[in-house]
């Protein structure tokens, strides 16, 4: 079989084409055609060497994928050969609350992800495809879409009617925006460009902030909710935007931390702030298998479609990667496999 593996903290030049030898199926495994594969900002990080339990050795990257089953183990009863299944984030976290245990490994990183035509792996770690997406577009969910869900949905405890500020316009933020109007959310979002904000408002986003214009924004979140601020915030800054975030915040609102694309280091954070106003603040981390199969019953009900910029073909999964290294794609980079 075909697949690419990427040495962590090497660089997006590690990322190199190989073959390896099918592996043998385990008694409660799949074995998959993949189809397609999609990034996500932590591809970067891994390749970067900044993202947690990097293995010394190459492994096979990405988490998102979506792929056909075309061989089950004899032990296997959730999915029969034909099925269209994605991948969970966490293969060990089926249900309940999160654990060390239930998080200890992830397609990717510890261990081998999408990026491959063949793809082996326990039948819990999968959950069927969405029916109303194609190949690419289920591809994008398990990861940058389970991630939206719990932001929102579990983790925020969103309801029809609430406010919901979204940070920038990556992944995560466009996933959240399309989910958050189809469950009857108001959203504002903030960009440092206008073309991505006339585009976030063609998706349905209610309000806008240019953060470039405004350093002080959440003064402008303030003004454009009258002075009371919004219910919920999906953070992926970090060091420099959550002090903002929590002042753009309402009383009785909600933070959850989703990132830390603007730094990682130590924030400081008034809990008068918190204690007064009745804010809470959390982080996550993607999510369980339950919460991506709500997602994926969520988006056939709606007939929600992902934001998708670039397609590439699996021979030019480097060219992907660059593309999606450039801070440029507005929407998900797929990768297509002809497997």
């Amino acid at each position: 079989m075909d697949a690419y593996e990427i040495q962590a903290g090497s660089g997006l030049s590690s990322l190199k084409k190989t073959n390896r030898t099918s592996l043998p199926l385990p008694a409660n495994g799949l074995r998959l055609r993949m189809k397609a594969a999609a990034l996500n900002s932590r591809d970067l990080s891994v390749a970067r060497g900044q993202f947690t339990g990097l293995q010394p050795h190459p492994v096979v990257p990405l988490v998102d994928g979506c792929g056909e089953v075309v061989e089950t183990g004899p032990d296997v009863t959730r999915f029969r050969v034909g099925d269209r299944v994605i991948p969970t984030y966490y293969p060990g976290w089926l249900d309940g609350r999160i654990s060390p245990h239930k998080t200890a490994a992830s397609f990717g990183v510890q261990i081998d992800g999408t990026l491959t035509t063949e793809m082996v792996g326990p039948e819990n770690g999968f959950t069927r495809a969405p029916r109303n997406l194609d190949d690419a577009e289920a591809a994008t969910l398990c990861c940058a879409g389970l991630t939206a869900w719990n932001a929102l949905f579990v983790a925020g405890a969103a309801r029809p009617g609430a406010r919901v500020l979204l940070l920038g316009t990556g992944n995560v933020s466009l996933m959240a925006l399309v989910l958050a109007k189809a469950a009857g959310l108001s959203v504002l979002i903030t960009s440092s460009q206008n073309e991505r904000l006339q585009r976030a408002r063609v998706l349905g986003a209610d309000e806008t902030v240019n953060y470039r214009l405004n350093p002080e924004w959440q003064e402008d979140v303030l003004r454009q909710t009258g002075g009371t601020g919004v219910d919920l915030v999906l953070e992926v800054g970090g060091e420099h935007t959550l002090p903002r975030s929590l002042k753009a915040t309402a009383v009785g609102g909600r933070v959850v931390v989703i990132g830390r694309l603007s730094g990682g280091g130590d924030v400081p954070i008034s809990t008068g702030a918190l204690i007064g106003g009745s804010r809470s603040l959390s982080g996550i981390t993607a999510g369980s298998r339950t919460m991506l199969e709500d997602l994926i019953r969520f988006v056939e009900v709606n007939g929600i479609r992902p934001v998708m910029d670039t397609r590439f073909s699996f021979e030019n999964a480097a060219s992907a990667y660059e593309h999606f290294a450039s801070d440029r794609p507005f929407g998900k980079v797929a990768i297509t496999i002809d497997s």
